[in-house]
């Protein structure tokens, strides 16, 4: 989030630069002052509040994170292209209680219509749980297998990907009773969400850098008579049929 999407929608007093208070990571701010200090840095290109806790992002590189990002953005946004009601974002900052403040690398989200939790605000928001999550991770070590996983469960988020850089892996996760409980992989080595039916994923061909052929797979998942019925199941609530 940059200074012109601030949280605050007041206009912010210029402020000489080395008297700006500073936001670094490890930084236990509330979430009215953090989005106050992000708003006067707006060199910081991403940073998040975690359970109260700041966490500046470093530079991205490419191969580990840049190119991942893109393809999993990409592979989203053909997902809703093809599915009514369901609503996508990269990087948007999400609002989830008085101590976190996220932006995750890419999410789904039900229209309120259809069941979703989340709601956009008046100033241009998220807030509340999107259905889907998507995060890129250097690795094991990151916190978006640990902090933020708390969080997202304790928050109500359906469903967590995250796609680890060296490890060369992706974890997916479904709620269940309030605990995060791992999507199986399929015999064709695709895992599919159980919020999104249609939704699948090659993470092979996600590694590979492969985008026709996690399009392709995308396809098939489209194709399966489960997304059909779910458009439909969609499209009839919008209507008032169902």
């Amino acid at each position: 989030m940059s200074v012109e999407n601030a949280t605050s929608t007041s206009t912010p007093v210029a402020i000489p630069s080395d008297e700006r208070p500073p936001l670094h990571s490890g930084d236990r701010l509330t979430r009215a002052e953090f989005a106050r200090r992000y708003a006067l840095h707006p060199e910081i290109k991403k940073a998040e509040l975690i359970d109260g806790v700041v966490y500046v992002a470093s530079p991205t590189h490419h191969r580990q994170h840049g190119k991942p990002h893109s393809l999993l953005v990409g592979w989203i946004i053909a997902y809703a292209a093809a599915t009514p009601g369901v609503d996508f974002s990269n990087s948007a900052t999400v609002l989830l209680d008085l101590e976190n403040e996220h932006q995750p690398d890419a999410l789904l989200r039900l229209e309120p219509i259809h069941g979703g939790r989340s709601r956009v605000t008046r100033d241009d928001y998220i807030e509340g749980p999107p259905d889907l999550i998507v995060e890129v991770a250097a690795s094991s070590a990151a916190y978006d297998l640990h902090d933020k996983k708390r969080v997202y469960a304790r928050s109500g988020v359906r469903e967590y990907l995250v796609a680890q850089a060296y490890e060369r892996r992706v974890d997916w996760w479904e709620l269940r009773e309030g605990v995060f409980t791992s999507l199986p992989l399929e015999a064709d080595g695709t895992l599919r969400s159980r919020v999104f039916p249609g939704l699948w994923l090659d993470p092979a061909a996600l590694w590979a850098g492969d985008a026709a052929a996690l399009l392709a797979t995308l396809q098939r998942g489209l194709a399966d008579p489960a997304h059909a019925a779910f458009v439909e199941r969609l499209r009839g609530v919008k209507q008032g049929i169902a």
